[in-house]
């Protein structure tokens, strides 16, 4: 969010003694997350920004944001706790995410653009250039967008904006990929675990199935790219093709599902070589 953005939201007074309602609470999970556990302190911008918007304390959204921590799974595994004491309400937007993810993402961004006197297309950074007029078609289609943005946001802040195969770090050039088809897994449209966060060249090849994920996470492509005739010269492709046999830099969380990559990886067995 701009500065902008930020005089345009509502500062009521700081509500740190009073309960956090629903409504907050589903804001706050969205910022949640898509920020990795390692930021979310006082001294964040968007911790910061959240304050502003929901007329708390910088210090009440810190530790709110660590209250969803101890609910998380994947910190678990790490055997990262959080805070171990939280209120009811954290543990029903969570549950309520599990149960209906897509309808949460899309309900927290209209929240989130009440707040700011926004509509819900500008607040997601959803493009609106090719939507259709307003009716039906277009509330669909912003409905899609907004749950990809928020997916994309999801991997890409997992693997610290950072590509999986080359480090390329530069934001605009990289893609959250879904390891198993957005239209084909409705299940699993918004779980990190079936994201990866590629450039955009790694990307094309993952998706038209040139490149896979083996056992141990290690980087493979397709037979036919990497035979090649004598004295070709593609520095492009040798680019691409140069992490073969190389591992993925895998996040701290949400590490991709090797059930996800292995059904990718025989997909792309079953194509031409």
């Amino acid at each position: 969010m701009s500065e902008a953005d930020l005089s345009n939201a509502e500062s009521p007074p700081p509500r740190d003694r009073q309960p956090w309602n629903r409504e907050e609470h589903v804001i706050a999970f969205n910022l949640y997350s898509q920020i990795p556990f390692g930021t979310m302190h006082m001294g964040n911008p968007k911790v910061r920004e959240l304050a502003a918007i929901l007329g708390r304390s910088v210090g009440s959204i810190s530790y709110k944001l660590a209250n969803f921590a101890r609910l998380d799974p994947a910190l678990r595994a790490r055997d990262i706790q959080g805070l171990t004491h939280g209120a009811k309400g954290e543990a029903e937007v969570w549950r309520e995410f599990a149960d209906r993810p897509e309808a949460l993402v899309y309900e927290s961004t209209q929240l989130l653009a009440a707040r700011l006197g926004r509509s819900v297309e500008k607040t997601a950074d959803v493009d609106e250039s090719d939507l259709p007029p307003p009716g039906k078609e277009r509330e669909a289609m912003v409905r899609l967008r907004v749950n990809q943005s928020f997916f994309r946001r999801r991997v890409l802040s997992a693997y610290e904006f950072r590509c999986c195969v080359t480090g390329l770090s530069r934001e605009e050039l990289l893609v959250a990929s879904h390891i198993l088809p957005w239209a084909e897994n409705a299940a699993h449209r918004l779980n990190p675990k079936n994201g990866l966060c590629l450039n955009a060249l790694h990307d094309r090849a993952f998706d038209r199935h040139l490149m896979w994920v083996g056992p141990g996470y290690v980087i493979h492509f397709a037979p036919r790219l990497l035979r090649r005739p004598a004295g070709h010269d593609d520095s492009t492709l040798d680019w691409l093709l140069g992490f073969e046999g190389a591992k993925l830099r895998l996040p701290e969380k949400f590490v991709p599902d090797v059930d996800f990559l292995g059904q990718h990886a025989s997909r792309c067995h079953a194509g031409p070589c």
